[in-house]
């Protein structure tokens, strides 16, 4: 079985180096970061992830901003994606995860079983 590809696009090196570490553990996902928003839309081009978790609120360019330019580019339009947020705190959302107006919301400090879930339900693992 080949494995998924997921990008992690986050400003804290830490926290993609972390979600990294509890994806790849599983054997199952190839992962890359990418710490600059800017630099998203690029690094999704040349890895061609199955899923990506975009930070909500980055100093160069936002998740938001990000997820738009993956739409409109006929080539990444297909890709998933998820966001990743500290303004959405885990009380509000329960379980860490929460869909508002159609997209998936991760809430910071992201625990490895809540990320897992998130994947495995948007890549159907």
């Amino acid at each position: 079985m080949s494995q998924k590809k997921i990008l992690l696009v986050d400003d804290e090196q830490a926290l993609t180096r972390m979600m990294r570490l509890n994806l790849e553990q599983t054997g199952r996902y190839e992962v890359r970061e990418e710490n600059r928003g800017a630099n998203a839309v690029r690094a999704a081009r040349e890895f061609m992830p199955d899923l990506i978790f975009l930070d909500v609120m980055m100093p160069d360019m936002g998740g938001d901003e990000v997820a738009e330019q993956l739409k409109e580019d006929p080539t990444l339009k297909h890709i998933r994606y998820a966001f990743l947020t500290a303004i959405i705190t885990k009380r509000e959302t329960g379980t860490g995860a929460a869909e508002i107006s159609g997209e998936t919301f991760l809430a910071k400090p992201v625990k490895r079983e809540e990320l897992l879930a998130v994947v495995e339900e948007l890549l159907g693992d």
